[in-house]
């Protein structure tokens, strides 16, 4: 049925619950599993010159990148707590919907598996859900966890 099962997951405790999800169901049918994180871009603010653009976005660019390493880390070691082997992936300076769309499609992957949200704050209300996008757009079937 399902062969390989991308997991899209941001650290968040609700993510982490599709996470587990994910990797319980991938384990029963034996799926490969691919869990992956997105860093989205920095938003642009007027006002800022150049120099002190460029430091706010290194800054940013690096905390993102380290928050990210840390989920997929916990990610993959609940995993192979779970007996799963999983691969990761960092989908740097992304659109979330898009990337993991994307992603899905690059790998193969026969389901996505996502929470029913995740922790986007203000840019959730503003954009909409990363999870609606993913559902209007997917081409696969995609699990949404509550």
């Amino acid at each position: 049925m399902y062969k390989h099962i991308l997991i899209s997951t941001d650290g968040s405790d609700l993510a982490q619950k599709g996470l587990d999800h994910g990797l319980t169901l991938a384990k029963g049918l034996g799926a490969k599993v691919t869990i992956a994180t997105v860093t989205e871009r920095l938003p642009v603010y007027f006002g800022l010159d150049a120099g002190a653009a460029a430091v706010a976005y290194d800054g940013y660019g690096a905390s993102q990148r380290d928050a990210a390493r840390n989920t997929l880390t916990a990610a993959k070691a609940a995993a192979a707590k779970m007996g799963v082997t999983a691969d990761t992936v960092l989908l740097e300076n992304a659109l979330p919907a898009e990337a993991i769309l994307d992603t899905a499609k690059a790998h193969g992957c026969s389901l996505i598996a996502m929470a029913s949200h995740g922790r986007r704050g203000l840019g959730r209300l503003v954009m909409g859900s990363v999870t609606a996008e993913v559902l209007a757009h997917s081409p696969v079937p995609v699990l949404v966890v509550r």
